[in-house]
């Protein structure tokens, strides 16, 4: 593999040009393993950010792709529609709140985000309110494209060098209540103020439930969800749900909403979609959002992707969900949810160790110091795992067949991480 040429002419995601990060190559993955060049396996303990949840070269999604490609791998969806997105959007119906009903399929995780914002827009204009601002949270993510990047924390995120440039949303202090503590309703008393200030001006609100991914990785209390639903029916506000991250199973809920046993009106789905085969996403809402947005001065919603519903990937979508829903998932994330919950409390003997924290299928390791990414993820490498941390947080979400020595691995590959000092800036 020529990896000077990577090295000089590929532009890796969050990886500079002038002092490239390591690039490890891998030539197959197989199950829960990834294998290097020189033919070492590695416990994947990242899904492939998260997508990956039924682990890799799948004969069932294999055959899926196999077999629409020898039909049709692509053809617009302006005007023409074909039976793999018919019937996936039949499943999704199927999985979702029942409020859902209308389901419109995007490229990726921050289009279907962009999708959404432009949806709640739209509705308010149709209404003859110009309505223009977002409600969102404090330390929240959702993807890095323009609008994506606008409700997202501007100040405590890798989009703050943008601060300034991108239109400016309104910002509530995120919850502070973890899943498992007492739940505090002064967690509100910021997001109450803001809605109750501001509603008139604002077309949605839009944030990730029960678990803010890339902005923290933090995991908090349902009742901070269920206390956003009644605001919103308060004042009238749209509720967006980013599950992106958390969609089809990763919490131990299909959704994470379920937690809250709320129902959004917009929502966003994506990653595990296709189990990380292809990329697809879907921006699901009721049809009272979508009549309203099509009673309007356009006729029509103004947004059409090239490779909207690709048939590739929405037949490898079918598969995946039919294997979701006839497979075991609920116990699989149970286990490794269980097993998070044995040894990830451990690692708290170690100074370095600020907070670990746990949900279904996602476990959590945050330090006092950043990590150094070369010299972790060379040892983690070293130790048969594949576990890709960020700033203060070592994470994992891996695939739901793994097993529970795969979690021990990864579990034992950060604990000997903490034991170097190398590791951490």
């Amino acid at each position: 593999m020529d990896l000077e040429f990577d090295r000089r002419h590929i532009w890796h995601p969050y990886t500079s040009t002038l002092a490239p990060l390591t690039c490890y190559p891998i030539t197959s993955a197989n199950g829960v393993y990834i294998e290097l060049e020189d033919g070492r396996q590695l416990v994947d303990g990242m899904s492939s950010w998260w997508a990956a949840i039924h682990g890799y070269n799948h004969p069932q999604l294999n055959q899926a792709a196999h077999d629409q490609l020898d039909k049709m791998s692509h053809v617009m969806f302006g005007g023409i529609t074909h039976e793999p997105a018919i019937n996936l959007c039949k499943k999704l119906l199927s999985m979702v709140p029942n409020n859902l009903e209308q389901v419109f399929l995007a490229d990726s995780g921050s289009v279907a985000v962009e999708v959404s914002l432009k949806m709640a827009l739209q509705y308010w204009h149709s209404k003859g309110e110009r309505r223009s601002k977002f409600l969102t949270l404090r330390d929240g993510y959702h993807g890095d494209t323009f609008a994506a990047m606008s409700v997202t924390d501007p100040d405590n995120s890798m989009h703050s060098l943008y601060k300034g440039f991108l239109p400016e949303h309104i910002f509530a202090a995120s919850p502070k209540t973890g899943f498992h503590q007492e739940w505090n309703d002064s967690d509100l008393d910021d997001f109450r103020a803001k809605i109750s200030q501001h509603h008139q001006e604002i077309a949605a609100v839009i944030l990730e439930p029960i678990v803010q991914g890339a902005g923290g990785m933090r995991i908090y209390h349902p009742s901070f969800l269920q206390g956003v639903r009644a605001l919103c029916d308060e004042f009238g506000v749209l509720l967006i749900l980013d599950e992106i991250a958390t969609g089809f199973g990763r919490t131990g809920k299909l959704f994470a909403c379920e937690h809250a046993n709320i129902q959004p009106d917009i929502l966003c789905v994506g990653k595990a979609l296709t189990s990380g085969y292809m990329t697809l996403s879907a921006t699901l809402t009721s049809k009272e959002v979508a009549d309203t947005v099509c009673s309007g001065e356009a006729g029509c919603f103004m947004h059409g992707p090239t490779f909207m519903a690709n048939p590739l990937a929405c037949a490898v979508a079918n598969t995946n969900l039919e294997i979701l829903k006839q497979g075991d998932w609920q116990a699989q994330t149970e286990m490794i949810e269980s097993s998070f919950a044995a040894h990830l409390p451990t690692l708290l003997k170690y100074d370095l160790v600020n907070n670990v924290r746990w949900l279904g299928a996602i476990g959590v390791v945050e330090t006092k110091r950043p990590v150094n990414m070369e010299s972790i993820q060379a040892l983690f490498v070293d130790q048969g795992v594949w576990i890709r941390p960020f700033g203060k947080l070592i994470y994992m979400m891996p695939p739901f067949i793994s097993q529970e020595h795969h979690i021990k691995a990864l579990i034992n590959a950060i604990e000997k991480a903490l034991q170097q000092v190398s590791c951490f800036e």
